[in-house]
């Protein structure tokens, strides 16, 4: 009972969330987490300067005095097109556009319990896949409909040490629902297909600290950390020499370290940086088990060959105080994907992106702000070879090799709220944008 319980907390703060099948942190991690961070690509976000900060580093909530409440709403528009050059099934031809557009919202709150200590939570949405292909098309035997969606809790604590110094720990709990649908072509003209339908729940923890070293400098450097999302489920299909019934599988998703600057220049302008790492390479393969032993499908045994290496983001960026109540920003940012040439399959055609990014705060009220920003995603043109020498190659299911072209624009708002005045206290409390 406790676990529905849970369970339902979870799927309500993540209410709509619809994710996208080009995910936006590399892999098929979802960065779309804050309107405020998008608007300079990202960054210096682990600095802080907004409540959703928090989602990178927890110990920037000490930034923000008294009670604050944070809603952001990511739509994302991406476009992914396939075009097959040769292979087994090149006479089926390529797709469309394959990727769906979204909404993604998070949530995020903290309390200033006393002068010192600050209570949060946050709900999120931080990994996702969501893709539709034609039945018969000339990859449909490396790629088919598939979904995953993560329902992330984090109930977190910050300690503000002194003036230069704050800490903040939390914990993650994730519940996560994965469908993944994959074309079998037997000799003949049967296109048969096979599914795997299932949930379960993932654990992990998050942490962080900010320094202020000089007046007008704020470095942070936060942690999310690895997570084992279990997914048991049920595998369907007609295919011969198969074991559909239960099974199991586990994605063994990464932690990721973010360091962020924010160097303030004058009143007006505020200079932003971040370097991020995402441990990616743990996620190796993900072998779906039935019973006492592995899950086949056609005499194969199912298994998810990612073997992806690591990721990382680095971005650069400013934020100029136009009046006391409208702040710009803008940034760039290059992201390395996890996804190498030699493991890609069409299912994820991730590859190396250009971020290019815009947004402005303005002051409703005292207590009530408005952030927007748009990003478009350069992404370089994608090669796909599946054949001997890549993981999910396998002879029975023939060859493809095809390119991809593909972009992405995101459009992002948040409203930000400070409901009272904090505790009395002696330290000061920097004031954010």
């Amino acid at each position: 009972m406790q676990s529905r319980h849970l369970r339902l907390a979870l799927l309500i703060g993540g209410t709509a969330a619809l994710l996208t099948s080009q995910a936006h942190a590399g892999g098929f991690a979802v960065r779309e987490q804050s309107a405020y961070g998008m608007g300079s690509a990202y960054a210096g976000i682990a600095a802080g300067g907004a409540l959703s900060a928090m989602f990178w580093n927890p110990a920037t909530m000490t930034q923000m005095p008294g009670l604050s409440f944070e809603g952001d709403f990511a739509g994302i528009f991406p476009y992914a097109a396939q075009t097959p050059t040769s292979g087994t099934l090149a006479a089926l031809g390529g797709t469309g556009n394959t990727a769906e557009s979204a909404l993604v919202p998070s949530f995020y709150a903290s309390y200033q319990l006393n002068p010192d200590v600050w209570l949060g939570m946050s709900f999120n949405a931080p990994y996702g896949l969501s893709v539709t292909f034609p039945n018969a098309w000339a990859g449909r035997n490396y790629s088919g409909n598939t979904s995953l969606r993560t329902y992330n809790a984090t109930p977190s604590i910050a300690w503000r040490i002194n003036d230069w110094i704050s800490v903040g720990f939390g914990i993650q709990m994730q519940y996560g629902q994965a469908g993944l649908t994959q074309g079998v072509t037997l000799p003949g003209p049967t296109l048969l297909s096979s599914s795997i339908g299932g949930d379960g729940w993932g654990w992990g923890v998050t942490a962080g600290v900010t320094l202020t070293p000089v007046k007008g400098t704020t470095i942070g450097l936060g942690w999310r950390s690895q997570m084992d999302q279990k997914i048991d489920g049920t595998l369907n299909t007609a295919v011969p020499f198969s074991t559909p019934g239960p099974v199991s599988t586990t994605l063994r998703l990464p932690d990721t370290v973010s360091l962020g600057v924010r160097q303030v220049l004058s009143p007006q302008w505020t200079l932003l940086g971040t370097v991020e790492w995402a441990n990616w390479s743990r996620i190796g393969t993900s072998d779906v088990n039935s019973g006492g032993g592995p899950a086949l499908v056609g005499g194969s045994p199912v298994a998810i060959h990612f073997n992806y290496r690591d990721g990382w983001l680095f971005s650069l960026g400013a934020e100029y105080q136009w009046t006391p109540t409208i702040a710009v920003r803008g940034g760039i940012g290059y992201e390395i994907t996890p996804i190498s040439d030699d493991v890609r399959i069409p299912l994820l055609p991730d590859n190396d992106r250009f971020w290019l990014s815009a947004g402005l705060t303005t002051a409703i009220t005292d207590t009530l702000k408005l952030d927007i920003a748009y990003s478009h995603l350069f992404v370089r043109g994608t090669n796909i070879a599946v054949a001997p020498g890549n993981p999910s190659f396998n002879p029975a299911l023939g060859t493809y090799f095809g390119t991809v072209a593909s972009h992405i624009d995101i459009v992002t708002v948040a409203l930000r709220w400070s409901l009272w005045e904090p505790p009395k206290t002696a330290h000061t409390v920097l004031p954010t944008k």
